[in-house]
């Protein structure tokens, strides 16, 4: 489970990244990222939304956000999200497509990963 000190929390956080309009996507994921940092000692925080829309059953849904939870998690935990410190929050949708339902955590993470090397 992705650390409390890591998720964004309340809709002031989401909208405000939302308002930020740069966006980075594929074929399965749609990353938001918020504003630059003006500090480096705050941590980045990260939301993960997947709509009614996507599917409509709700354990589909919780699915893919615990993939993509563990995804963040795993590359916090690794080091490879050092790159991202520079900005304040980043919101991981995915794509709504039938697919992904069926997708597995190493097609979750080679589609993050590729979208973080997008950002820089």
């Amino acid at each position: 489970m992705l650390p409390k000190q890591y998720r964004l929390k309340n809709q002031k956080a989401f909208d405000a990244t939302y308002k930020n309009h740069k966006i980075v996507s594929d074929s399965v994921l749609i990353i938001y990222t918020g504003k630059q940092k003006k500090s480096p000692d705050t941590l980045t925080r990260y939301g993960f939304v997947v709509s009614k829309k996507f599917h409509k059953r709700s354990t589909k849904r919780n699915r893919i956000k615990r993939l993509m939870r563990e995804c963040v998690r795993l590359g916090i935990k690794e080091n490879k999200l050092k790159q991202l410190n520079s900005y304040m929050s980043f919101i991981v949708m995915p794509r709504n497509n039938p697919d992904i339902c069926k997708a597995k955590l190493s097609d979750i993470q080679k589609s993050f990963y590729k979208l973080i090397e997008r950002i820089k």
